[in-house]
């Protein structure tokens, strides 16, 4: 078709295509670009739609981005890959499609992916040579090379300008995409590390209110024990002053009364009234003897609204009110079947004291062993030390003790007897290893307590006197 004026130039159908070729045929250079610029859109189309999926994590637009470039390249495979040391928290570090789209786990079943792989590892992502049909484009961030896009394509021609411009922007967006990967998991690291060190410091915070509650706990404990503590130093106090000299005082009125009892029978039926004054005086002094033990044994021990201690805690805590003065062990074999109640406790523990009080203050001893002995039918309490007592002699002063008048001092092992009796059980002296005096007690199991304590027979005291 030519234009109607004489001279004018032919149309120029370079101009109306846009397609310039050195060829006859301009129809076939304009299908060849069309069809370029339609895999060109459907490679943004394809990218389009796969930034969209933000749901599916970083693996789905990475995984689209090869197959856009595979659709772009007509490739058989395509991979991206990360180089060693650049966007260290990004996941996936490698994605590979073969021709059909389809994912490849892992780059060992083709030699020339996992060569690839290799070579962008290293940072080794140089442009391919003349002829050689692999296309290397880089990665980069802010200038720096994070990784690479590699394919096989199988295009009739090399890859035009074009075609490189597409497949740079493709690897560009990859690289955004594992940017925002490793600052997600950045993030996510960072989140989880809070949430640890929230964990943490709620369970100190939780361990510090425990300690505090227990804490106060303690120091309200120790107040108490303190308490405790002060009027147990006096309750002894007053326990030695009792001992040590209104029991002194009682005991020498005692004996004054017994002399005047003497007196009073030498002087014959005159003093018959007298004699019965004196007797009443003599048994008063023996009930104030017995009053002020049993006062001196309770304020040895703790206060009745305390909770009751066991057998053993009762002879460790007599045990200690000798120490350091004299160092007594405690030593406990086996456990009772069933307690034995208060009343024996109590029985057994003054036998022990009156026991550890003798040695303390008569046998000169530096050590004495308290032992506990719990059988199935038998219970034996034991106190020994290493002191200069002969067990001959103790076992001749409890027979003088029992069967005759004393001066009223001396009644402890008399009362020694007497307890283990209201037990049940029974007192005897032998040798101790230690080189002293063992004083037994043996009690059958289970226990039975007598009523009441004998009485004090007057008459008999008195025909004997006589």
């Amino acid at each position: 078709m030519t234009s109607g004026h004489p001279g004018a130039d032919p149309p120029d159908l370079a101009l109306l295509t846009g397609v310039r070729s050195g060829k006859r045929s301009y129809y076939r250079e304009f299908i060849r670009t069309d069809e370029r610029m339609q895999r060109t859109v459907r490679a943004l189309d394809s990218i389009s739609r796969a930034l969209v999926r933000t749901g599916e994590g970083p693996r789905s637009l990475l995984e689209e981005v090869a197959r856009a470039a595979g659709d772009h390249l007509s490739a058989p495979w395509v991979m991206l890959a990360l180089c060693d040391g650049s966007l260290l928290r990004a996941r996936p570090r490698f994605v590979a499609v073969d021709g059909t789209g389809r994912a490849l786990e892992r780059p060992d079943g083709m030699a020339v992916i996992a060569d690839e792989l290799a070579r962008i590892r290293s940072g080794d992502v140089q442009p391919a040579g003349p002829g050689d049909p692999r296309v290397r484009i880089p990665m980069t961030l802010e200038g720096q090379l994070v990784g690479a896009l590699v394919a096989v394509h199988d295009l009739p021609a090399a890859p035009e300008p074009g075609d490189i411009s597409v497949l740079r922007v493709l690897a560009n967006q990859a690289a955004v995409a594992l940017h925002t990967s490793e600052q997600y998991q950045a993030g996510l690291e960072l989140h989880q590390r809070a949430q640890r060190l929230y964990d943490e410091a709620t369970e100190q915070n939780r361990n510090l209110t425990e300690r505090t509650r227990e804490l106060r706990a303690t120091e309200q404990r120790l107040v108490a024990a303190r308490q405790r503590e002060l009027l147990d130093a006096e309750r002894h106090r007053i326990a030695r002053e009792l001992h040590d000299s209104v029991s002194q005082f009682v005991l020498s009125a005692g004996m004054a009364v017994e002399m005047a009892r003497g007196d009073a029978a030498a002087i014959g039926p005159a003093a018959r009234a007298l004699g019965t004054q004196l007797d009443r005086a003599k048994d008063l002094t023996q009930q104030a003897i017995q009053q002020l033990r049993e006062a001196i044994y309770a304020l040895h021990h703790a206060a009745s609204g305390e909770d009751p201690a066991s057998l053993p805690e009762l002879l460790s805590e007599l045990a200690g009110q000798y120490r350091p003065r004299l160092p007594v062990q405690v030593r406990v074999e086996g456990g009772p079947q069933t307690p034995l109640g208060p009343r024996p406790d109590h029985e057994l523990v003054r036998i022990a004291g009156e026991a550890l009080f003798n040695v303390a203050n008569h046998a000169g001893a530096t050590r004495a062993v308290i032992r506990l002995r719990y059988r199935p039918d038998q219970l034996l309490l034991a106190i020994a030390d290493d002191g200069t007592g002969d067990p001959v002699t103790l076992s001749r002063l409890l027979r003088i003790e029992r069967n005759a008048v004393t001066d009223g001092r001396h009644r402890g092992l008399a009362n020694m007897a007497v307890r283990a009796e209201k037990v049940g059980g029974t007192l005897a002296f032998r040798r101790a290893r230690l080189g002293g005096v063992r004083i037994e007690v043996r009690i059958p199991l289970p226990v039975r307590m007598e009523p009441a304590y004998p009485q004090l027979d007057v008459k008999h005291i008195e025909e004997t006197a006589q």
